[in-house]
């Protein structure tokens, strides 16, 4: 990790959180450290801010945790008023230091920052076209694509860049955008990946991908950024372009089910609340007998207690999670990986132990952690075990920024619920409906992407980037981290 300058769970993840303030007079390398730290949960494989003063561009990125990437002496070295900032889970590329992001390259408009959330779907097309220009690329990610078109734009402006490459890529994208005197937010026309606008001191703007961001750092959320829209913060104040028609709302319906943090607002709506809501569907469409509703934490828990409020049943802490598993590079032997569910769990045994228990997760991908965690449940005392799912079954993979599994890795996709529950141990099994679901949210079916529950994407995806999220990977193995550093002098690259 070096800074460098330029002058002029068998879980579901979900791709990346980005950040970025305008605040002259700020210490904006620190704001928005304590943005990515509330945004830690959107990514964990690296992070980087990268800052302007005017005159120079400097990034500083690294593999890891945000607290485990930036220090004290790294912030002070990052100085300007202008600053942008991502925390990464790959989905195109490899998880190695050479795509973590910003990316940032040279263009016809000097030094510009990236920072993307999302994933596109004409990738390969657009990264031929590029080589076959002349252009080489420093990553394996989508994001150094949307660099480059922009870099090599003949436009007039960065805007009419950034609009002109908006009609060339396809797919879903949130971006940050940094240029040595502006700060540019852009949202997809389908709005597939959530990006806000927040203020503090009357005259400063914060994107945020999240408003949990925004809160920490003593920002008041204004708005969402809308789908096919451009945003762009300079001295002269916020200026809104509408870069490309709406085609439609498509926010990705699991950022209200599990990848947003539940004190975010989205649509003007809580997610805590909503997952509650969630809960009370649930227990409507799927009672249950039963002594005790427990949920697999940290998701499960809103669902969970929306279940046990509409049965009637009490709630308990059936299993206390590890909070110190993160990602880890150090490999288990295969003992160990045995043992994964009770690495990150411990079952409560006074709660489980003669009991007939209602499981409350979230989803079930594979189903290869939530049948040990009804073992689990089993060996702790539990006389049956009821498993609720606060999500419809996930038949279809996604294309849009989460890293799913292929269709024939989804367990609902190949097996019937019945054989789902026989293959988990569980005595019973119900998901929530997409009915259930969307009267829990509150809003309309068409104001968001429900592709992984019904196979209908708002964006067709081609056959041929049904492919592996490694497709641009050489064959030799890349180093986990290597130095990050750019001249700074010249034009575009």
């Amino acid at each position: 990790m070096e800074l460098s300058t330029h002058c002029n769970l068998e879980c579901l993840r979900e791709e990346c959180g980005v950040f970025g303030v305008y605040a002259e007079g700020e210490d904006v390398a620190r704001l928005t450290y304590f943005g990515l730290f509330g945004l830690q949960h959107r990514g964990q494989e690296s992070a980087g801010i990268a800052v302007s003063d005017g005159t120079c561009v400097r990034v500083y990125k690294g593999m890891g945790l945000v607290s485990r990437v930036f220090d004290e002496k790294i912030l002070h070295d990052l100085a300007g008023h202008i600053a942008i900032g991502h925390n990464r889970y790959s989905t195109t590329g490899s998880s190695v230091i050479q795509n973590a992001q910003p990316i940032v390259c040279e263009s016809n408009f000097g030094t510009i920052a990236i920072g993307h959330n999302g994933n596109l779907i004409n990738t390969a097309e657009l990264r031929s076209e590029l080589e076959a220009s002349g252009e080489t690329f420093e990553s394996t990610s989508d994001t150094e694509v949307i660099a480059r078109i922009i870099a090599r734009s003949g436009a007039r402006t960065i805007e009419d860049a950034i609009q002109e490459t908006m009609h060339k890529i396809s797919g879903a994208y949130s971006l940050v955008i940094l240029t040595r005197d502006k700060l540019i937010g852009v949202r997809d026309p389908y709005g597939i990946r959530p990006l806000c606008i927040g203020r503090f001191n009357h005259r400063h703007y914060i994107f945020s991908s999240e408003t949990c961001a925004l809160s920490l750092v003593g920002a008041k959320f204004m708005r969402e950024i809308e789908p096919g829209e451009m945003v762009v913060v300079d001295k002269s104040g916020l200026n809104e372009i509408q870069a490309m028609p709406t085609a439609r709302h498509a926010l990705c319906v699991f950022e209200f089910i599990y990848f947003a943090r539940p004190d975010s607002l989205m649509y003007h709506r809580t997610l805590h609340q909503a997952r509650q809501r969630m809960g009370h569907e649930l227990a409507r469409e799927h009672p249950a007998e039963a002594h005790v509703v427990i949920p697999i934490p940290d998701t499960g828990t809103p669902a969970a207690i929306g279940y046990a409020a509409a049965s009637r049943i009490p709630y308990g802490e059936g299993v206390i999670k590890n909070r110190y598993v993160h990602r880890t590079f150090i490999e288990p032997n295969q003992r160990m990986r045995d043992l994964g569910v009770r690495m990150k769990f411990n079952p409560v045994k006074e709660t489980l132990n003669g009991k007939r228990v209602v499981m409350v997760e979230d989803s079930i991908v594979r189903g290869t952690t939530t049948k040990p965690t009804v073992k689990l449940l089993r060996d702790a005392g539990a006389v049956e075990v009821h498993v609720r799912i606060s999500s419809p079954p996930i038949k279809y993979p996604c294309f849009y920024g989460i890293d799913m599994a292929m269709q024939k890795e989804l367990i609902a996709a190949n097996m019937t619920v019945e054989e789902i529950r026989q293959y988990i141990g569980a005595d019973s099994l119900g998901y929530l409906s997409i009915q259930g679901l969307v009267r829990a949210i509150g809003l309309k079916r068409d104001k968001f992407c429900l592709a992984c529950f019904d196979g209908k994407y708002p964006l067709e995806i081609p056959e041929h980037i049904k492919v592996s999220k490694f497709a641009f990977e050489p064959e030799e193995e890349k180093k986990p981290e290597e130095e990050v550093c750019a001249s700074s002098q010249g034009g575009r690259r």
